[in-house]
């Protein structure tokens, strides 16, 4: 996460040069020069609204953890349906890959 008023980050499942991984790393805004935003975040936010027209009032967000349950036994993440099977995982699945070839063709188009 980032603050935007202060440029303080807190990092997640960050490296060092050496290949050591570190869980947590909170960098204090003064040493923050700039940052740039390479690829616009995943909008989980907008893939649980679209799963919700599908699947009214069983798609729980919790987008501080990075994921979306669809009737509590579907988990679906930026990377798609990487919990539950059967033909209402196969559905979450389709709106999953439509909502990003959209998102794909919206990016494209700029």
């Amino acid at each position: 996460g980032v603050n935007p008023e202060t440029l303080s980050l807190c990092l997640a499942e960050a490296k060092d040069e050496k290949g050591q991984v570190f869980n947590r790393v909170f960098l204090n805004g003064n040493v923050v020069a700039e940052i740039l935003a390479i690829e616009r975040p995943f909008d989980l936010k907008a893939l649980a609204e679209r799963l919700e027209k599908v699947f009214p009032t069983m798609v729980k967000l919790y987008e501080d953890k990075g994921f979306i349950w669809v009737m509590d036994r579907i988990k679906v993440t930026e990377k798609g349906v990487v919990e539950g099977s059967g033909p209402a995982a196969e559905r979450v699945q389709k709106v999953y890959e439509q909502f990003i070839a959209e998102m794909k063709g919206a990016k494209e188009s700029k």
